[in-house]
């Protein structure tokens, strides 16, 4: 019984250091870029888009195809980034131990 009590007060304390991670994951940034960095797009660690800058050289009517494929570029790129960011902060908080399906908090 005494492993099954210490067992518990470690899920617990790893069920907090996770809360602590998602509540910082909210106020990271993460910048995916495209077209040689002519198009930014920032989300948060939730993957929320938070913003989008783009280059003025890029506004142009008869070439908003191109710029519609380098917003999405970009977004892929932060979502990327962002997917390997919460990877090593999980491996990090695991340390290195695999999270059953049901208990990512992401």
């Amino acid at each position: 019984m005494k492993n099954f009590t210490q067992m518990m007060k470690q899920a617990q304390e790893l069920q907090g250091r996770m809360a602590e991670m998602q509540a910082e994951m909210e106020n990271t940034r993460c910048e995916g870029r495209s077209g040689a960095g002519l198009v930014v797009v920032t989300l948060n660690g939730k993957g929320d888009l938070m913003g989008i800058k783009i280059d003025p050289s890029l506004i142009k009517p008869d070439e908003a195809e191109i710029l519609e494929d380098l917003i999405v570029a970009a977004h892929s790129d932060a979502k990327d980034k962002l997917e390997e960011m919460m990877k090593q902060k999980m491996k990090s908080l695991t340390g290195g131990l695999p999270l059953p399906p049901g208990l990512n908090p992401f």
